[in-house]
């Protein structure tokens, strides 16, 4: 892989095959998060830029011979892809642990996944049917649904995750025979830079991936009105999502949002009986809230628990979250990185601020921590935080805060348990914790969110479907239903033996 922070420093567009400067010739530093030190510079795109990668993504699908490449051939483009992902871990997990701030262990699990999401979408469509056959009811009808490519897709991927959303997108969009333009967050893109080199290397036709760096004001905003444009799929916050389905409507494109969440993680007392069951639930909570610094869609940033082992349960769980060692990512023993921008820690800073004057009780953290040798005082640092007493009616909440700040609530009964879970505009992710296995599947069958884990947090299948209820989105991505989101159906239907139907006189 090429060194994306000196070979391509301000040329990070790439369109029709080629690097490119923005046309305005503005750039951006990039900022580590732990020292808030530039490491490398970008191009800042704008809709110009956004244009021109529009209009080679558009020749190459009219045109070039990706859509029509054979599915086998596609399949192993995207294997070789996973094998250079696998070459590369070591240095694109350091790459991710500067962009965004994560430990060095999180970024390579994350480039594990990637590789995983590639070779999962390769094995799909190379193990799938041609058609599904209609039965017309006739020996001379032959009809048959067959699956094309969407077009060009525009895909906008969020600032925590930025390889493996990206991959998620990437992957089944080519799987399917698309081009794509991509737009990853103009805080954390060189990830999403170092990819597109690794399929240009995989032997990717020229003009199938485009990117362009830059805000989503402007580059996103164009990306999701423009007419040239056949899908856009969006990651991120809720705000910003609806902007993209307001844009995307006059052209009736379609659109896969993948929104904020509020997620519930639900404990009942029968989980805590025993001093295993109760350390691995709290340690399964730590894990659901502060992960990542807590900046992950899916945290289970709501922790619900039984009244009668509440004060026990809360009281362990805030002396090991202080105990969370913070600190430059890269930096051996270190278990939680920084927030990824000083506007995101003022962001959680407000939320905790707002938290108090509304009654919650602060159990730990709520502040920024000491400089020490692996925490540079300049790091968008912020201690993990757990919040006791609070209710429905507080913002922190209601709204997602997107940092390492964990509410607790408390329930009495199973309704209680449930109605408090699903109490949330969002719908994306929760879990339940509990020994009765009859009682645990009946909650999780009345939780309203896209995904419940049962006696777990946060991990995650390529075969399943990746997605929410309410707010939280309307698109699925992974498994079969997030290949389908890059397709068209087609109805064909042959008749072998036509004969005229003399509706009309002549």
């Amino acid at each position: 892989m090429a060194d994306t922070t000196e070979r391509h420093v301000q040329a990070t567009i790439h369109a029709g095959g080629e690097w490119l400067t923005a046309v305005s010739g503005a750039t951006r530093e990039i900022l580590d998060p732990a020292d808030a030190r530039p490491f490398a510079v970008v191009a800042e795109g704008d809709e110009k830029d956004a244009e021109r990668a529009v209009a080679a993504a558009r020749q190459a699908f009219d045109h070039g011979p990706w859509p029509g490449t054979p599915v086998a051939e596609r399949a192993a483009l995207l294997r070789r892809v996973a094998d250079l992902l696998v070459r590369d871990r070591e240095e694109l997990g350091l790459l991710e642990s500067r962009d965004a701030g994560k430990t060095v262990e999180e970024g390579r699990v994350d480039i594990d996944c990637v590789a995983d999401a590639f070779r999962y979408f390769a094995d799909l469509v190379a193990a799938e049917a041609p058609g599904r056959v209609v039965d017309a009811g006739s020996p001379d009808i032959h009809s048959v649904v067959v699956h094309e490519p969407v077009g060009v897709c525009a895909l906008i991927t969020p600032w925590n995750y930025p390889l493996l959303q990206a991959s998620w997108k990437i992957a089944p969009a080519l799987a399917a025979g698309n081009t794509f333009v991509i737009k990853p967050s103009e805080i954390t893109p060189m990830t999403t830079i170092a990819l597109i080199e690794l399929l240009t290397e995989a032997g990717l036709p020229a003009g199938v991936a485009n990117l362009v760096t830059g805000p989503g004001h402007t580059v996103g905003a164009r990306l999701a009105e423009h007419p040239d444009v056949d899908l856009v799929s969006f990651t991120g916050g809720l705000v910003s999502g609806t902007k993209v389905a307001q844009a995307a409507a006059p052209t009736v494109k379609k659109v896969a949002l993948e929104l904020g969440g509020k997620n519930p993680n639900v404990v009942f007392a029968d989980a805590c009986a025993t001093d295993e069951g109760f350390d691995t639930a709290v340690d399964q909570a730590l894990n659901a809230a502060f992960i990542h610094s807590g900046q992950v869609c899916s945290a289970g940033a709501r922790l619900i628990v039984e009244e009668s082992v509440r004060d026990r349960f809360v009281t362990e769980l805030a002396r090991r979250a202080q105990r969370i060692r913070l600190g430059r990512g890269t930096e051996d023993g270190v278990e939680c990185g920084p927030l990824v921008s000083e506007q995101q820690r003022a962001k959680v800073e407000a939320y905790v601020a707002s938290a108090l004057a509304e009654g919650a009780v602060l159990r730990c953290g709520g502040k920024r921590p000491e400089p020490s040798d692996v925490r540079p005082e300049s790091g968008y640092f912020y201690e993990p935080t757990v919040l006791d007493a609070c209710h429905r009616e507080m913002r922190v909440v209601r709204e997602e805060v997107f940092g390492p700040v964990l509410t607790v609530e408390t329930f009495g009964t199973e309704e209680e348990a449930v109605a408090l879970a699903n109490d949330t505009e969002y719908g994306l992710a929760g879990a339940v914790w509990s020994a009765d296995a009859s009682k645990a599947r009946r909650v999780a069958a009345r939780l309203r969110h896209g995904t419940v884990w049962i006696n777990d947090f946060h991990p995650y299948l390529p075969q399943a479907e990746w997605g929410g209820f309410g707010r939280s989105g309307t698109g699925r991505e992974l498994g079969p239903a997030g290949l389908a989101e890059y397709r068209e159906t087609k109805h064909v239907y042959q008749n072998l033996a036509p004969k005229p139907v003399r509706w009309f006189a002549g």
